[in-house]
């Protein structure tokens, strides 16, 4: 048993000093320390050996068995390090490639849109007022001259929390907290998120944003309401816009009109965006209705005002020849990426 086990291990010996790559070793290891390798068939013979002799030869083995493991792992480490050397001296970097770049967030249309009409608003001299989005029956609606009655109160239009408690449905709601927390000469915008219980189509969504406008004073007349409106979309736009204004009602106005702004995506010719009428309504405004006024405790023989809102995805779809306000809300960023 002892000489097999010497003659075993010169073997082993020359064979290792042969092995010239990673590959080699690992089938080295299995030969030499694997299930049926050489050293197992040895262990197969202690069987036949009796005392001394036995317990001296498992020890040779032993022994044996942990030179092959230390020897090929020192072996493997060593070409392992000469592999790399190798791959690395034939690999060449070119140092004039591109590298991959990072891809970087950027604001979201809507949120572009409302920082340049609030940009214009401000350099128009009005302030910023934030208003939440969750709001009482008051603020949404009693405040602003809305009977009890009135259909826009219905469960179809609106969001409601509760009995007294919904989603804005637009941000006109502002103008209450502003009357009482500030007097006259007030020039305020609020911009932000509304809500309403609407058919979703490519001119609207059940949530979509808005911008109301709101100036108080004494002597304010509906001749400063139109020439402010054409000096906004003018400097919003950067270039004079034809505008079209229609008589409409809105409870908290009078008297109240629609502004059209003419369709810039087909130049007034008619398209879908538009409904092939060559104008698209961009908001509703009108002289602030004296109950309204009396609500939030000013004298209308006193104090005159006007207001608007506007919808903020349709001046976006105007300005950029859009015309589906679905894909604000898709997430797609094949979309969002153009507008970086």
């Amino acid at each position: 048993m002892e000489d097999k086990i010497i003659d075993l291990k010169k073997i082993f010996e020359k064979e290792i000093k042969n092995i010239s790559s990673v590959k080699e070793i690992d089938e080295m290891k299995v030969h030499y320390l694997g299930k049926k390798g050489p050293i197992q068939d040895l262990m197969k013979g202690l069987k036949d050996l009796q005392g001394d002799q036995k317990s001296q030869a498992g020890k040779l083995l032993n022994d044996l068995k942990e030179f092959f493991s230390k020897e090929i792992e020192t072996r493997a480490v060593d070409l392992e390090e000469q592999e790399m050397e190798a791959k690395l001296q034939n690999e060449t970097i070119d140092i004039s490639l591109p590298g991959k770049q990072r891809q970087v967030g950027a604001y979201h249309p809507i949120s572009q849109m409302l920082d340049k009409v609030l940009d214009v608003l401000i350099g128009m001299g009005f302030s910023v007022f934030i208003a939440p989005e969750i709001e009482s029956d008051f603020y949404n609606y009693g405040g602003l001259n809305y009977p009890e009655d009135h259909p826009a109160r219905d469960m179809q239009d609106t969001y409601y929390l509760d009995e007294s408690t919904l989603l804005r449905s637009h941000t006109t709601s502002f103008q209450q907290h502003v009357l009482e927390k500030y007097s006259p000469p007030i020039r305020m915008a609020c911009p932000g998120k509304c809500f309403r219980n609407e058919t979703v189509s490519s001119r609207s969504h059940v949530i979509f944003h808005q911008c109301d406008v709101m100036y108080i004073d004494k002597n304010v007349t509906f001749a400063d309401l139109i020439s402010t409106q054409k000096e906004f979309y003018k400097l919003l736009f950067g270039r004079d816009v034809e505008l079209r204004m229609r008589a409409s009602y809105f409870p908290f106005v009078e008297p109240g009109m629609e502004v059209d702004l003419k369709c810039l995506l087909c130049e007034g010719k008619g398209c879908k965006l538009c409904k092939h009428s060559g104008w698209l309504e961009v908001c509703g405004a009108g002289m602030i209705h004296p109950e309204v006024l009396k609500q939030g405790g000013l004298d209308p023989e006193v104090y005159s005002g006007f207001a608007w809102g506007g919808g903020i995805e349709r001046v976006f779809l105007l300005m950029h020849e859009i015309d589906d306000i679905r894909l604000f809300m898709e997430n797609d960023l094949r979309f969002l990426k153009q507008f970086p």
